[in-house]
């Protein structure tokens, strides 16, 4: 629930910075983008502000798709090497307050509501352990009757021997509500803002505790407060210009990055994909804009993790391997209890199930998916952290467990870049 209370973070915030962030301006710069300007970027291998990146994402840009891939590509394995970690969703339950014209979840979809169990939720865990998972992302709709009174942690201390990495992407809370989250064991959380326009986003979210836009937008860094090593946030494109959407997401990563240094910040770009209602989207972001997209985002935030996820077709994903992209989804299901009992007779005519968030496009199984990522020359990761690191936390390194992982890691893990030719 939202809280009056006041923190010393909150001057800081992003949604105060956003405030006087000039969307038009930008605008102004990308559409006055010559060829020399992306050229002048590419040959220096860098952006050095968000200027620059609305340069690269610019129309004049789209002719230097091919080298930006390239830059993309070395960037991206100095800093992650030849590697692409592996996760899977679990949805817990499709219950939601809010009224979302573009969700499945959206309150006023008339659709099966599933919570499940505690019992319930191990079983559909096991389904993913069996198939290579250890990194898993939790997710439930918005329904405080439902996903609330220890549930959440529950579920979470079920699970988390068997998954060493669990990320919740739940209703945003105040620090101190994730803080039981993370005593549970849970290190990552997920937020995505769905849209930076502030007049589209309320007219698209018009109940419940979702429709206020700049409490969503500092969700990450209440999340950080509470001390969760991984921070994911994004936007859903389609909703509204997508240039415009990507600059608010670039500086709300630059943001993340410089004053929650002590986690890992990762973006995704998520496109609209079919589900339940009637919403249909305003942009659409064709392929060569979104593969665009993406090297213009590993050019400008090196150090940020880039998340794909099952929205897009096999083809494309697999053609995104060595671009940038450092995490992906695999043989996903958007509903609760979708491993274990998926109907294929239950499909709806626009060929989603019923009760899901969204409809998948890469529909193939988590073993095919890493087959391409080795086909590709990269290493499929199921595994890249553990708990157990947490456990005999030290006076010398200090309390917030992402500062613990970061100075254990380095000491610890052979973290030389890996050489591109």
């Amino acid at each position: 629930m939202r809280s009056s209370s006041s923190s010393p973070f909150d001057t800081n915030r992003f949604s105060t910075v956003f405030r006087n962030l000039d969307a038009t301006r930008f605008q102004e710069i990308s559409s006055q983008t010559t060829g020399g300007d992306v050229e002048r970027i590419l040959d220096r291998g860098r952006t050095d502000s968000l200027e620059e990146f609305a340069r690269l994402i610019s129309p004049a840009a789209e002719a230097y798709l091919e080298p930006m891939c390239r830059l993309s590509q070395r960037v991206t394995q100095k800093h992650f090497g030849k590697t692409i970690r592996m996760f899977a969703p679990l949805y817990l339950s499709n219950e939601c307050v809010n009224v979302c014209r573009y969700c499945g979840f959206s309150r006023h979809n008339d659709i099966p509501r599933i919570t499940l169990s505690i019992d319930d939720v191990e079983s559909e865990a096991a389904l993913l352990a069996d198939q290579g998972f250890r990194s898993i992302l939790l997710v439930a709709g918005e329904h405080p009757k439902y996903v609330s009174n220890g549930y959440v942690e529950s579920v979470i201390q079920r699970l988390a021997k068997r998954f060493p990495s669990i990320a919740l992407e739940l209703g945003p809370l105040e620090a101190d509500g994730y803080q039981p989250l993370v005593d549970s064991g849970c290190e990552a959380l997920i937020v995505y803002q769905e849209t930076y326009d502030e007049s589209t986003y309320r007219s698209l979210h018009t109940a419940g505790p979702k429709k206020h836009f700049h409490w969503r937008m500092d969700t990450a860094e209440r999340a950080y407060e509470a001390g969760f090593r991984r921070l994911g946030i994004g936007a859903l494109f389609g909703l509204h210009d997508w240039r415009q959407e990507a600059v608010s997401l670039a500086a709300h990563t630059q943001h993340l990055l410089r004053n929650c240094w002590k986690a890992q910040v990762a973006l995704s770009m998520p496109r609209m994909r079919p589900a339940a209602g009637e919403f249909e989207q305003v942009e659409f972001l064709r392929d060569h804009h979104f593969v665009q997209l993406i090297a213009a985002f590993r050019i400008f935030a090196p150090h940020a993790g880039i998340t794909l996820s099952t929205r897009e077709p096999a083809s494309l994903r697999d053609g995104l391997i060595p671009l940038g992209v450092t995490s992906m989804s695999a043989g996903s299901s958007t509903e609760p209890g979708g491993y274990s009992s998926f109907d294929e007779t239950s499909f709806t005519p626009a060929g989603e199930q019923p009760g899901e968030q969204f409809h998948i496009a890469d529909e193939r199984p988590p073993a095919v998916v890493a087959e391409a990522i080795r086909s590709a020359g990269y290493d499929p990761v199921w595994k890249d952290f553990d708990q157990a690191l947490f456990d005999h936390p030290t006076e010398e390194l200090g309390s917030h467990p992402s500062k613990r992982f970061t100075e254990l890691e380095s000491k610890t893990v052979d973290r030389n870049p890996v050489s591109v030719k």
